[in-house]
């Protein structure tokens, strides 16, 4: 099947279809204007002549009527001048003017008289080549001074103007038609740049940026978008490498410990405590279970892009007590009631993490507080961390020297989670010092 004409206009390039548009434009400008400057320059050079013929026979209507009107009148531009009597006999007229024959038959005269307009006359009949424009003026004792002018060089003119347009806008639609061409051209290759440089960044290439034009313009702003989304993919893949070379070194450690307690049983199995290998390897499973669930809450969060899996009101006071119950060692000093939006099961990991942290660390006090304006803090008495590493904790599997030395330690996600869910939730989470002890404060928006 063929394709449609709007199918192939849409495969041509940008270039060459805004050219076609700026020279069909062009053309119906040109067509518009040629044709009104036309119909102007005619009428305003037959009103020229209608004006000048109107004032001779004016001039012989004034002489009619004083008595001082000779015969043959004389003009000195050519213009025919007949004076009809009231009984229609011609008693004056120019040199060369028919006195038989009026320009105007009789009825046509009191019509032009009526409306004082002036008429087209064939000359051929009265010597003269090509038309005339004919005035009549009325004067005394019913006479009637008829004034006439050949328009034959005025029509020329206008051929002749007519010819230089429809020869000369053809040729100025082609010339601005190229210049069109070129100044696209030029004004595109910023665009085409942009698109080479695209061409030529690969996987390998993560740190190539767009060339970004010089002037001010839209197509400068859209380098710096794109230079900008380029910067962000390549944090996010940066983040990314990371994060699986991280996830991967974490994941040795517990398996490795998993396939050495298992070669040690199953190399000396007469004087192996098997339930305390089980013990060894169910442990190291925990973890590989607990890292398994942040990785993948990670993932949830980096997929979402900072959005939220649920958005609707969340007792942010039920939560609280839900997850506090769970640990017999922490001591809810206030619950105020508070309604915030989100997901509660985020907002409950939130809170576990931090409980987990809070636990991990005290010696034998953990406390949270909630109150009414959403902010929630989770306090405990342990060593509490250094204020130049307070906001370190919160980058992903990073984890300081006390707590990589504990065999409980988490991976070093748990800070990170609490971060990312609460900036999806639209709050913000610190650490400070509680004296003694650490302090974690998250603030959430409480819902309108």
């Amino acid at each position: 099947m063929a394709d449609s004409p709007l199918a192939r206009w849409r495969r041509r390039s940008l270039r060459f279809r805004l050219t076609a548009l700026a020279a069909v434009a062009l053309v119906l400008a040109f067509a518009v204007s040629a044709s009104t400057l036309m119909m102007v320059l005619g009428r305003s050079l037959m009103d020229t002549v209608d004006e000048t013929t109107r004032q001779h026979a004016q001039a012989v209507r004034a002489q009619a009527d004083s008595g001082t009107l000779t015969d043959p009148i004389t003009t000195q531009d050519g213009t025919i001048v007949q004076v009809i009597a009231a009984n229609g006999r011609i008693t004056h007229g120019t040199y060369g003017a028919d006195r038989l024959v009026p320009l105007l038959p009789a009825h046509d005269r009191r019509r032009a008289q009526s409306h004082e307009n002036s008429w087209f006359r064939d000359g051929e009949p009265y010597g003269i080549p090509g038309p005339l424009r004919v005035v009549v003026v009325s004067g005394d004792d019913g006479i009637t001074v008829l004034a006439a002018r050949p328009v034959a060089e005025i029509e020329k003119s206008l051929i002749v103007a007519g010819r230089v347009l429809f020869v000369g806008t053809p040729l100025l639609v082609a010339f601005l038609a190229g210049a069109s061409w070129l100044i696209i051209g030029r004004t595109l290759r910023p665009i085409a740049a942009l698109r080479k440089g695209a061409a030529e960044i690969t996987h390998t290439a993560r740190s190539r940026r767009l060339p970004v034009p010089e002037a001010r313009d839209e197509v400068h702003s859209l380098a710096v978008t794109l230079n900008d989304m380029l910067a962000r993919l390549e944090g996010a893949e940066s983040r990314q490498r990371a994060l699986v070379s991280d996830a991967a070194h974490e994941l040795r450690s517990p398996l490795a410990s998993i396939r050495l307690q298992l070669e040690v049983a199953l190399g000396h199995p007469e004087g192996q405590d098997w339930r305390e290998t089980a013990e060894g390897v169910l442990e190291d499973t925990l973890r590989l279970s607990r890292l398994a669930e942040d990785l993948l809450a990670l993932a949830r969060l980096d997929e979402r892009g900072g959005r939220l899996a649920r958005n609707e009101p969340v007792n942010l006071e039920e939560v609280v007590r839900q997850v506090v119950e769970r640990y017999g060692e922490a001591r809810l000093t206030a619950c105020e009631p508070v309604v915030v939006r989100g997901d509660a099961l985020d907002l409950s990991r939130v809170l576990t993490n931090l409980m987990d942290n809070a636990v991990r660390h005290a010696t034998g006090k953990v406390e949270v507080a909630l109150r009414a304006d959403g902010e929630l803090t989770v306090s405990d008495d342990g060593p509490g961390i250094p204020e130049q590493d307070r906001e370190r904790v919160f980058n992903r599997f990073t984890r300081l020297d006390d707590g990589r030395g504990r065999d409980e330690g988490g991976a070093g996600l748990g800070l990170a989670i609490v971060r990312e869910t609460v900036r999806a939730h639209g709050g913000t989470v610190h650490l400070e010092d509680a004296a003694p002890g650490l302090r974690a404060v998250v603030r959430l928006p409480p819902a309108a």
